[in-house]
């Protein structure tokens, strides 16, 4: 049966590669290697069965259940629940693993995840850094971060903390992953980029009208180029939940307007701009002191 799992587990890995695209043998291995049923809840698992068009299109999230608590079940390129009172769901490998793999984990990196769930993503990124990398995880919910604590406890280089991840960091990373839709990306996160460092974030509008969190928008790359220049690029279109804790509710309209001027407008996106300055034509998104512009 061990066998049988770990075959399967490499078939998983393999098939995400090549649905995703995927570019890093390192993060391959990683989906191969790393047991996602031992950071579920116990089996049999709520999946969600909607197409990824009818999530996106908020079209109503439905629920199935696997056959049952065989972990080949959760296998597949599938968003399984977590806790499925609130919603909440181990997200799509497929979505999951772009992010992760746009932002080019190297063996001994240090990296910053905010929104760590019950852990998995942060066990896959883990493996990708390697023994000499590190990885510090925030997980807001008290519930959540106590089990992925526990989850997590056998893999020496990962720091879990109960938080929303916005206070003060004493420390750089080379790549900071947001796994919740934010209205910005705060100080705090670009502050500790290294240079060269790269931090991916779902820009999102909430949509409260909806009867849930959920928020959409686009997922954006934000590379440290050096201390005093950040470019940024729009990576992909998104739905998810909503960060707690660190949005800026003023900012859920301008967002709105933002995505309302059509892709040719996000794929013009080159630079965050810190500097405060008067919004003006090159401006996609202006905030004070956080600006996506074209130049």
């Amino acid at each position: 049966m061990i066998l049988d799992l770990d075959r399967r587990r490499r078939f998983f890995a393999e098939e995400i590669e090549a649905v995703a695209k995927l570019r890093s043998p390192r993060l391959v291995d990683a989906f191969a290697a790393v047991p996602r049923e031992r950071f579920l809840p116990a089996g049999p698992w709520a999946v969600l069965s909607d197409s990824a068009e009818g999530y996106v299109m908020m079209a109503g999230i439905r629920l199935r259940p696997t056959a049952d608590a065989d972990p080949a079940r959760v296998y597949h390129n599938i968003a399984v629940a977590i806790d499925a009172d609130r919603q909440l769901f181990n997200g799509q490998p497929s979505t999951i693993g772009v992010w992760i793999d746009t932002l080019e984990l190297a063996a001994g990196a240090r990296l910053l995840h905010v929104g760590a769930g019950l852990g998995y993503y942060t066990a896959v990124m883990a493996a990708c850094v390697g023994p000499h990398g590190r990885v510090v995880a925030y997980e807001i919910d008290e519930a959540l971060a106590g089990a992925a604590a526990r989850n997590l406890a056998t893999y020496e280089t990962v720091d879990l903390r109960c938080g929303d991840g916005a206070g003060p960091l004493d420390e750089r990373f080379d790549a900071v992953l947001v796994n919740a839709g934010v209205t910005h990306p705060l100080d705090t996160w670009l502050d500790a980029l290294a240079p060269g460092g790269r931090l991916l974030l779902p820009l999102t509008a909430a949509m409260p009208a909806m009867g849930s969190t959920l928020g959409k928008g686009v997922v954006v790359l934000v590379t440290k180029e050096t201390d005093n220049s950040v470019s940024a690029r729009i990576v992909a279109f998104v739905a998810v939940y909503s960060a707690l804790g660190v949005r800026d509710p003023a900012m859920d309209e301008p967002i709105g307007k933002a995505l309302t001027a059509g892709p040719g407008r996000w794929q013009a996106v080159r630079k965050l701009r810190r500097d405060r300055h008067d919004p003006d034509g090159s401006c996609w998104l202006h905030r004070d002191g956080c600006c996506f512009s074209a130049m």
